[in-house]
């Protein structure tokens, strides 16, 4: 299963799932380094940091949002 770390609230993770879904994690399950924006997978009941998976995101999400503000 897939996570976007969407904020932290304290000690909480609040992510979204791969179905739209919000789901919370408390901050001590997760990466040391983790920060709003990286993508989560969950194997074997850990969590791992994808990274290049979060930069492909936030590119895609620049490019839009240059598209957005050229117009």
């Amino acid at each position: 299963m897939r996570y976007i770390v969407d904020r932290f609230e304290g000690m909480t993770a609040v992510c979204e799932d791969e179905n739209g879904r919000a789901v919370s994690f408390h901050a001590d399950k997760l990466p040391e380094n983790v920060k709003a924006g990286d993508i989560l997978v969950r194997k074997g009941g850990a969590f791992f940091i994808d990274r290049e998976a979060a930069e492909k995101r936030r590119a895609e999400l620049t490019a839009l949002q240059e598209s957005l503000w050229s117009k």
